[in-house]
């Protein structure tokens, strides 16, 4: 499981969005988000590109323990259902 930071702004997802990509090709399939304590929207990019990126592979990949202000942040810009919903 891929231990995403603490931080997920604009000003660092250049790099997160690589790490991401590296753990995705050697085939993580979770995601944990637990850490991320500053994050804006630039962050949800970031997670639709990880999620991109997974199904290009037809790789399954979970985010797991979202914060509940990122979850919120998703709802408001509608893509929550994309990147949280249950695998099912």
């Amino acid at each position: 499981m891929y231990q995403v930071g603490n931080t997920l702004t604009f000003a660092s997802v250049r790099g997160a969005l690589a790490d991401g990509l590296a753990h995705i090709s050697s085939g993580d399939e979770s995601f944990h988000l637990g850490q991320l304590a500053e994050y804006d929207s630039a962050a949800l990019a970031v997670l639709m590109s990880w999620r991109r990126a997974a199904a290009a592979r037809t790789q399954p990949l979970t985010f797991v323990a979202p914060p509940a202000g990122l979850l919120s942040l998703a709802h408001a810009y509608g893509v929550a259902d994309l990147l949280f919903a249950p695998a099912g």
